[in-house]
C-alpha cells in the first residue's frame, strides 16, 4: 500500500503545471473532445507507468538494499528538481494529422516518457514495493492531475497558485530524498 500512496502522491505533485498539463490544455482547446482526449491520457499514462514499474522490478533485484533505496532517493530528488525548475509550454502537435485520441495518446506518451513521475514509479518498484501498485497509483496521480485541465481548460491554471504548488512540492520531495539517501549511504 505504501507503494500506492507514494506514487499517486508524487506523481499528482509532480504533474501539477508540468508540460503535460500544457499540451493536454492545447490538445483539449483544439478539439474540443473532453473524451477522446481523456482517453488519450488514460491509455498513455497507464502504459507508461506500465513500462517504468516493470524497469523497476527488473532493475530492483539486480541491486543490494541499500543500492535500491539510493535509487528511490535520486527519483525523488530528480522529481523534487524538476519541480523546481521552469516549465516551458510543449509543442502543441498542430501539424499532426491525426484525431483527438490518437494525437493525445501518442504525443502524451512520447512527452512523458522518462519524466519525473516515471521515474519516480520506476524508483519505487525498484526499491521493493509491489510494481503493480507503483504503476496504478502514479498513473491515479498522474490522471487526476491532469483531468480537470481538460474539463475545466485553462481557468483550473488560473485558479491554482502553480509557482507555488511546485515549489512546495519540490521542497518536501528534495528533503524526502535528501534524507532517503542520507538513510541509504548510512549516514543518519
Amino acid at each position: 500500500m505504501d507503494s500506492l500512496l507514494l506514487a499517486l502522491l508524487g506523481c499528482l505533485v509532480g504533474e501539477i503545471g508540468d508540460k503535460s498539463q500544457f499540451l493536454l490544455l492545447a490538445l483539449a482547446t483544439r478539439y474540443d473532445r473532453n473524451r477522446a482526449v481523456i482517453a488519450g491520457l488514460l491509455v498513455a499514462t497507464f502504459a507508461n507507468a506500465a513500462i517504468s514499474a516493470a524497469a523497476g522490478a527488473w532493475i530492483g533485484p539486480m541491486l543490494g538494499a541499500d543500492a535500491r533505496l539510493l535509487f528511490l532517493a535520486l527519483s525523488l530528488l530528480f522529481l523534487a528538481v524538476g519541480l523546481f525548475w521552469p516549465v516551458k509550454a510543449p509543442d502543441p502537435l498542430a501539424g499532426w494529422p491525426t484525431g483527438a485520441f490518437l494525437t493525445t495518446m501518442l504525443g502524451l506518451f512520447i512527452l512523458q516518457f522518462g519524466d519525473g513521475p516515471q521515474f519516480l514509479i520506476l524508483g519505487i518498484a525498484a526499491r521493493g514495493g509491489d510494481p503493480v501498485l507503483a504503476a496504478v497509483g502514479g498513473a491515479i496521480g498522474i490522471v487526476a492531475a491532469c483531468v480537470p485541465v481538460v474539463i475545466l481548460r485553462d481557468r483550473i491554471l488560473r485558479l491554482l497558485p502553480l509557482r507555488a504548488i511546485r515549489l512546495a512540492g519540490g521542497t518536501i520531495l528534495f528533503v524526502a530524498g535528501a534524507l532517503t539517501a542520507l538513510t541509504a549511504l548510512s549516514l543518519v
